[in-house]
């Protein structure tokens, strides 16, 4: 089954009460139909959950405690659980792609990270540890074409730089796959009208040192690749915003 295709829910945006401090995400999560969802569009899903984020003041003013995630691989093959488009009691779906949010915070020398998913049935959001466990799980078969790449592009970076026209969900006919978002597509700042497939595309080989890919999320428009190893440290030593 085709992955950035979340079969989820979702509903018009509307105001979302900003939390006091970051860590009362932990204790009061936030009602997923407050965000903007379309069924299958999950990169723009997220686009617009970033400036939701943003403009209710849940995350920092400029966006610079978010972290877009795609996950996918060169086989296009992802394995996730607690999907609600999986078809079994855990939620377990294979994807082609999917992206979320990563929430990454720091008060008083305490670790904040959280994961946004609108497709998820986890808590939204989700502490990032128990969405490592819970969703992304270590893989229990060892073949390597099922291991997740993870790329990370800063929030700021993303909103600047990402469009898509949506060609993706039209077939050789033009006609729609899935129906899209009813607002118009996404155009980057300098005019780009699609480049989805610049971050849903990576390999093995796109991964580089932990250590140089903690400055260089900052600067790259397509972020950095990481594997299941590294993803987990690569957000432990983000400075992340102080609050």
């Amino acid at each position: 089954m085709d992955g950035g295709r979340a079969a989820a829910v979702g509903g018009d945006p509307s105001p979302i009460a900003a939390p006091t401090n970051p860590s009362a995400l932990s204790s009061r999560p936030v009602d997923v139909s407050s965000f903007t969802h379309t069924p299958c569009y999950c990169e723009e899903n997220v686009y617009m959950l970033c400036k939701e984020l943003i403009r209710t003041g849940v995350a920092d003013p400029a966006g610079t405690d978010l972290y877009v995630v795609f996950i996918s691989n060169e086989e296009k093959k992802v394995p996730l659980w607690h999907q609600k488009a999986g078809h079994s009691d855990n939620g377990f779906i294979c994807w082609d792609y999917h992206v979320i949010c990563i929430q990454s915070r720091r008060s008083k020398g305490e670790v904040l990270d959280f994961v946004w998913d609108l497709d998820s049935d986890l808590p939204f959001p989700s502490p990032f540890i128990q969405y490592v466990s819970d969703a992304i799980q270590p893989l229990s078969f060892s073949n390597s074409r099922y291991a997740r790449l993870f790329r990370v592009i800063h929030a700021p970076v993303f909103l600047r730089s990402f469009a898509s026209d949506r060609s993706h969900m039209k077939d050789p006919e033009g006609n729609w796959i899935q129906l899209p978002p009813k607002y118009e597509p996404v155009v980057a700042e300098d005019g780009t009208t699609n480049n989805l497939n610049e971050y849903i595309m990576m390999s093995v080989e796109d991964v580089a040192d932990v250590e140089s890919m903690a400055n260089d999320v900052y600067y790259n428009k397509h972020g950095v690749v990481l594997n299941e190893t590294i993803l987990p440290k690569f957000f432990a030593q983000l400075p992340g915003p102080d609050t």
